[in-house]
């Protein structure tokens, strides 16, 4: 799979070290969390998905990493960075095992199915 993204090569030297630094240290927390945890939600606060996702696992007692980057009200200039690293638009980001598996509606199907499952037991 791959999605169209700029030709990193076509980039100056100048801009492609401001692109390096964008907020490096958010995406670099974020990947030792999926590193070192089965399950973890990247969310903001206040997020009726992000709510439901932490919920759902929480009944079906799953111990999960939650990384909260602010509400509707801050740090949106992290979450866009997110966002961009990701490529998906919308919060909570999920991963179990390594695998980014979308969003709140994702995790339910997956668990309606069994991919859910199947993905922590590897």
């Amino acid at each position: 799979m791959s999605r169209p993204v700029f030709e990193f090569t076509k980039v100056s030297s100048r801009v492609a070290a401001a692109i390096e630094k964008n907020h490096s240290e958010v995406l670099l927390q974020i990947n030792a969390a999926i590193e070192s945890n089965p399950i973890v939600i990247v969310g903001m606060s206040m997020n009726p998905y992000v709510i439901k996702a932490r919920k759902t696992l929480e009944k079906m007692g799953i111990a999960f990493k939650y990384l909260e980057f602010g509400t509707y009200l801050n740090k949106y200039d992290l979450r866009v960075a997110i966002k961009m690293w990701s490529g998906w638009p919308t919060f909570p980001q999920i991963f179990v095992s390594g695998v980014f598996i979308g969003g709140s509606d994702d995790l339910l199907a997956e668990i309606a199915d069994g991919t859910f499952q199947k993905r922590l037991k590897k």
